[in-house]
C-alpha cells in the first residue's frame, strides 16, 4: 500500500488558504492536509510535534517571516519538501527562501491547478517555480547586471520592487482601479490588493496618492 503524503499549510489569508487546501485535495487520497496554521508561531509549534512531508508556506505572516518556518522545517526534518506560495517576487525574498531550504517557489497569482501540479512535481523530485521566479534565479546564477543592481540597491537600503509590483504601481499611478488592474494583468483583485499592501510597506506609505508621489520621487515610475 502506498504511503500518504502529509502537507502542512502556513497561510494567514482565508481565501489563499482555501485555494491551497483545494490544490492539495486534488491529489487525494494520496496527499492530505495534515495541518493549517496562520502564523509563524503556530507553524513552529506544529512542527515541534509533527513531521510533514510537504510544507506550503507564505512569507508575509502576521508575526514574522515564513522563511524562519522553512528553515526550522528543514533543520528538524531534512526530508521535508518546502515550497513557497507568496506575493513576494523580489530577488531578496527568492534567494533568502532558497537559502533557508525552499525547493519550490510560486507566486499567488498561479492557478489552483498549477499549484496542485507543482505539489506533484515537488514530490517527484522537481523544483517548481513561477516563470518570473525561474528567470530571476537563472539571471542570478548568470550574474546578470540587473540583478547586481538590485542587490546593490537592497544593500544600501534602497527600495526594490518586483516586476509585478512595478506593473501594478504603474497602472494605479495612471488611475486604474484595483479591479481594472486585476483584469488588465489577469490577476484576482485579492492578489492585486496583496501586492499593493507590499508596495505600501516598501515605500512606507499609507495611500495610493502617497505611493505614487514617493515612487515618482524615487524614480520608480517611468510614466511620470
Amino acid at each position: 500500500m502506498a504511503s500518504t503524503t502529509s502537507v502542512l499549510i502556513v497561510e494567514d489569508d482565508p481565501a489563499a488558504l482555501s485555494r491551497l487546501v483545494q490544490a492539495v485535495e486534488m491529489h487525494a487520497p494520496a496527499t492530505v492536509v495534515a495541518g493549517c496554521t496562520a502564523s509563524a508561531a503556530e507553524a513552529l509549534a506544529w512542527l515541534a510535534q509533527h513531521q510533514p512531508d510537504v510544507l506550503l508556506c507564505d512569507l508575509g505572516l502576521p508575526d514574522g517571516s515564513g522563511i524562519d518556518v522553512i528553515r526550522a522545517a528543514r533543520e528538524r526534518y531534512p526530508a521535508c519538501d518546502c515550497m513557497v506560495v507568496t506575493v513576494f517576487g523580489d530577488d531578496h525574498h527568492v534567494l533568502a527562501s532558497i537559502e533557508a531550504g525552499a525547493i519550490g517557489y510560486l507566486l499567488k497569482d498561479e492557478t489552483t491547478d498549477r499549484i496542485a501540479a507543482s505539489i506533484g512535481e515537488l514530490r517527484a523530485g522537481g523544483s517548481p517555480m513561477s516563470p518570473l521566479i525561474a528567470r530571476q534565479v537563472v539571471n542570478r546564477l548568470r550574474g546578470a547586471p540587473a540583478e547586481a543592481v538590485a542587490r546593490d540597491a537592497a544593500a544600501t537600503g534602497a527600495v526594490v520592487l518586483s516586476v509585478r509590483e512595478n506593473e501594478i504601481l504603474d497602472l494605479i499611478s495612471r488611475g486604474y482601479t484595483y479591479a481594472e488592474t486585476a483584469r488588465y494583468l489577469g490577476l484576482s483583485v485579492h492578489t492585486v490588493q496583496s501586492h499593493i499592501k507590499n508596495i505600501y510597506g516598501k515605500l512606507a506609505v499609507r495611500s495610493r496618492g502617497e505611493a505614487v508621489f514617493e515612487a515618482a520621487k524615487l524614480g520608480l515610475l517611468k510614466s511620470l
